[in-house]
């Protein structure tokens, strides 16, 4: 037996659970009964509009009756292709009362992406902005499975249009789509046979960033999503009364469930802005004065940036969990001088459904003394994380391995990729590509990406390492270090940061800092200072990119 079977952790749970069992036979009965308890309380927020659940649950009715009504059968595909706005929760909910699974784009992606996204999940409908059509999707539909194409406007479910968002949008009809908010009201108090739907049922498919390969759509059961939401609801210990700020992309795993499925459960409102903008999000925050939200430390930085950032813009909150893109101690320091919160560490992928390991809510997270890396918290209940070596045997405490992941949140695989499914899920387990240990109380700690691990003269340099000690300097805002071919070295250390406002300091000062704070063989042999560091949609920083 390992010692990762006698959970060592449990001793930093408190009076939190250790095992939690899903609550609901599936996602759509979870919104049910958040329907049932508050019916006609906000489920979204949208600038100045709002949809009550009684609404919500009455345009999904309608969108799925419609559906339904075109031959849309269980197990098809509807694809969403939105930025954070009041129909994201529409679609999600009508492909579930029509037995679907929901395909979740990113905004973002461009024709190719969209083109292989909407093949690979063989979806049959697509809902996308009036705008995206027109620039994206127009021109990839008709290469697909996509029979029907519903188009939807970010000015509705609200009035006062927000400018610095959405100048110069107006609305638009594109031959050959139909008009969602039409088709609703055409099929407006309509109500769709109950569906069968189980735990082991897929609620949706969820594309990996394909950072390693062509993009694997992971299918999230309503099992994941059922369990995922308990444990957000319950270890970051939601306040009566409370609302969820949307913070993170809806399309991402961290905003279907650290957003969506946790506000239907809950239930809370949930406050979107249409997409990430500093000044508009410190707006929204005064303004409907949430009290949680999860978003990557990237953005969070964005916000206590901006020159219009106060402490009140974050004194309405209760919890506030960071994940996506890792937090240094330094920056968990700063937010927390900045706001008066604390920013709980978070850690999941798209294949663990969101959370894998959450900081308990009220604790602080450790250093650890030699990597200087913050612990991203303990694996959250009923889920055991292990650290395995390359033979896929059980490391010591302590010893840097993979981390491997199994439980409830844990999905069934990948769509349509058996074989790797079998290599990165072999019996269930999530080998997560990520690279840490775990000390003796159970606390976990990230040290990198396996695949971004430099090799400087036969030593490991783990980016993370110089990219805690370059933020540690006061004019630098964010690093990102990448291993560049070197001929001597083999491959050696190269940094790019972006300084805060008005700071100055010159590369080789940078070089100096770091070279006075760790081994010859680590420190960066060049600093490129540039504006922005390209990043994720979701705020994790674009390594790959930069090697380019």
């Amino acid at each position: 037996m390992s010692v990762y079977d006698d959970r060592p952790w449990l001793g930093l749970y408190g009076d939190q659970p250790t095992e939690m069992k899903p609550e609901f036979s599936n996602a759509l009965a979870m919104f049910k009964a958040g329907l049932a308890a508050d019916p006609s309380g906000a489920a979204v927020r949208y600038f100045d509009g709002v949809l009550t659940r009684t609404e919500l649950d009455q345009v999904s009715d309608a969108l799925a009756c419609a559906l339904l009504a075109r031959g849309f059968t269980r197990g098809d595909r509807l694809a969403v292709y939105l930025q954070n706005v009041p129909q994201f929760l529409v679609c999600m909910l009508a492909s579930w009362k029509a037995g679907g699974v929901m395909v979740s784009i990113n905004p973002m992606s461009r024709a190719r992406e969209l083109s292989y996204l909407l093949k690979d999940s063989g979806a049959k409908v697509l809902v996308c902005l009036e705008t995206l059509y027109d620039e994206v999707a127009r021109d990839v539909v008709p290469d697909t499975d996509v029979d029907l194409v519903l188009t939807t406007s970010e000015l509705e479910h609200q009035t006062r249009n927000d400018e610095r968002l959405l100048a110069g949008i107006t609305r638009q009809r594109h031959e050959g789509t139909t008009d969602l908010a039409g088709l609703v009201e055409q099929h407006h108090g309509e109500v769709p046979l109950a569906v069968e739907l189980d735990l082991d049922d897929v609620a949706f498919l969820t594309y990996t960033s394909g950072t390693t390969g062509v993009p694997k759509g992971a299918m999230n059961t309503h099992r994941n999503v059922v369990f995922t939401a308990a444990v957000y609801r319950d270890c970051a210990r939601f306040a009566p009364g409370g609302s969820v700020f949307g913070v993170a992309p809806l399309f991402h795993i961290t905003g279907l469930i650290g957003h969506i499925a946790v506000s239907f459960l809950a239930p809370m409102p949930l406050v979107l802005a249409y997409r990430f903008e500093p000044d508009v999000v410190l707006d929204a925050l005064l303004e409907h004065r949430p009290t949680y939200t999860i978003g990557a430390i990237t953005a969070f930085n964005a916000l206590l940036n901006s020159p219009r950032f106060t402490a009140e813009h974050f004194s309405s909150f209760t919890s506030v969990y960071s994940g996506g893109a890792a937090i240094s101690p330094t920056a968990e320091q700063a937010f927390r001088k900045a706001t008066g919160r604390q920013v709980h560490n978070a850690y999941g992928l798209t294949e663990t459904t969101s959370p894998m390991t959450l900081t308990p809510f009220g604790a602080p997270s450790p250093v650890d003394e030699t990597s200087g890396a913050l612990s991203v918290g303990a694996p959250v209940p009923s889920t055991i994380v292990r650290i395995q070596g390359e033979d896929g045997e059980d490391l010591p405490l302590g010893e840097v391995g993979e981390i491997v992941a199994e439980g409830p949140q844990v999905v069934a695989g990948y769509w349509g990729k058996p074989e790797e499914t079998a290599a990165s899920l072999p019996g269930g387990a999530l080998r997560s590509g990520d690279v840490g240990f775990m000390n003796p109380e159970g606390w976990i700690f990230i040290v990198d990406r396996k695949k971004d691990m430099i090799n400087a003269s036969g030593y490991k340099v783990w980016p993370r390492e110089v990219e805690d000690v370059l933020v540690e300097h006061p004019a630098v805002r964010e690093a990102a270090v990448v291993g560049v071919p070197d001929e001597k070295r083999g491959e050696t250390v190269k940094a790019f940061v972006s300084l805060k406002s008005g700071a100055q300091v010159t590369p080789e000062e940078l070089i100096g800092h770091c070279k006075e704070r760790m081994a010859a063989y680590k420190y960066p042999r060049e600093v490129v200072v540039i504006d922005e560091l390209p990043k994720t949609v979701t705020g994790k920083i674009l390594r790959r990119e930069l090697r380019d």
